[in-house]
């Protein structure tokens, strides 16, 4: 089923309905059979928390660089110099406030590793580059942003917190998949985009017919390593089926019961922090909390042009 385009307030593209099918294994009978799905409302004694703490990332690439070796005919490289930073932001008793941050920078170079780059601004420390397919300085980009991501959201929460790995009333949710902080106690994934659908087409139906405040049936990702995740629509205006709708993911080690709880909390308590199309061209999917960490974190991650020229002065300090 097809419908007239829209242009998809996420990433600016052209888009139809939805995304497109994902191979990964789904089983959609963790809740409900498929056959009874529909949308659901958070269940009476689900209690939006009182503290969310958000965490997310940005990134930046600071120069474009060349390495070539000592020895005669070696081929030369391209890599990046790139700068990324992660935080936490702590929403509670009526204010927000960045509880951790930390900014990295990287030489990133695919084969040998390269030496550091040292400058006046900040030093470019080597991050290794493996072979792979695609852009594989991008995805080392990413998982260096990631890695620290969750290393910023174990900081936050401190060594106090229970089995559970929040405080009473706290949430903790992430930006993006959990993929490897899934091994953060508590963590709830929060995507935004969907480059993907994991549900068949009789099912995203469902997805698209929910109200503000509604979300699917949970469903289970994945064999082994699986996480449970559901579809839920923020408030405001809706301009075409997939407006307003995120997909969240919690850890497979919870308890059929404890995902339920989580995902009716979940539903229960992010669209407050829902934003408007009149101050946020990513409305409503980019929360507010999350759009001031990004803010905040670019903030930390220095002048571009600055770090730009301090770059080009090591590179001809070394050259000379």
């Amino acid at each position: 089923m097809m419908s007239r385009p829209e242009v998809d307030s996420i990433t600016g593209r052209w888009a139809g309905v939805g995304p497109e099918g994902s191979e990964a294994a789904v089983d959609p009978s963790v809740e409900y059979e498929a056959d009874a799905w529909a949308p659901v409302r958070p269940r009476a004694g689900a209690t939006p928390a009182g503290c969310v703490l958000f965490v997310d990332g940005v990134q930046r690439i600071d120069a474009r660089i060349w390495a070539t070796g000592d020895r005669t005919g070696e081929e030369t490289r391209q890599g990046v110099c790139a700068s990324w930073a992660a935080g936490v932001v702590r929403c509670g008793e009526g204010r927000a406030r960045v509880v951790a941050a930390e900014v990295r920078r990287g030489v990133l170079l695919p084969g040998d590793p390269a030496g550091p780059i040292v400058t006046r601004h900040g030093d470019y420390q080597p991050y290794p580059v493996p072979d792979s397919s695609g852009d594989p300085i991008s995805q080392a980009l990413g998982r260096a942003r990631g890695d620290l991501e969750g290393r910023v959201a174990v900081t936050a929460m401190g060594a106090d917190r229970g089995p559970t790995g929040a405080a009473a009333g706290e949430l903790l949710v992430v930006d993006g998949p959990l993929g490897d902080r899934r091994h953060i106690p508590g963590a709830v994934g929060y995507v935004k985009t969907h480059h993907v659908s994991y549900l068949p087409a009789d099912l995203q139906r469902v997805v698209t017919a929910l109200d503000a405040g509604d979300r699917t049936p949970l469903f289970a990702i994945g064999d082994r390593r699986f996480r449970y995740s559901w579809y839920l629509r923020l408030p405001g205006a809706a301009t075409h089926p997939w407006w307003g709708i995120v997909r969240c993911e919690a850890s497979g080690d919870l308890t059929r019961a404890e995902a339920v709880a989580l995902a009716d909390r979940v539903t229960a308590t992010l669209p407050r922090f829902a934003s408007q199309p009149h101050n946020d061209p990513r409305a409503p999917q980019n929360l507010h909390p999350i759009a001031g960490l990004e803010r905040e974190l670019r903030r930390r991650l220095g002048d571009p042009v600055l770090l730009e020229r301090s770059l080009r002065r090591a590179a001809r300090d070394a050259a000379a």
